[in-house]
């Protein structure tokens, strides 16, 4: 498995998009988030509660280090990753 450092970019739609997504990837990019880069600040991902595909990419239900929930969403097209409390 390879660790990935992935650069979001700004998002509308009241969307909050991290800075960077840090995830372990086997066969395909994005397998498993493994820590969020948000406002110079590197979150853990404690645990993935829920993962599911989408149409367009990959959606996991993440709880942070600090035991926050947030919906967590890449889009495979555009390369773009989205994160907003459950």
């Amino acid at each position: 498995m390879d660790l990935h450092d992935h650069d979001a970019k700004s998002l509308g739609n009241n969307l909050m998009a991290p800075d960077k997504v840090e995830c372990l990837s086997g066969q395909t990019y994005a397998d498993r988030p493994t820590a969020i880069i948000w406002e110079g600040r590197r979150i853990g991902i404690k645990s993935i509660e829920a993962r599911w595909r989408t149409p367009g990419g990959r959606r996991f239900l993440i709880k942070t280090e600090d035991d926050k929930v947030y919906e967590l969403n890449y889009q495979e097209a555009k390369d773009e990753w989205s994160i907003h409390p459950d």
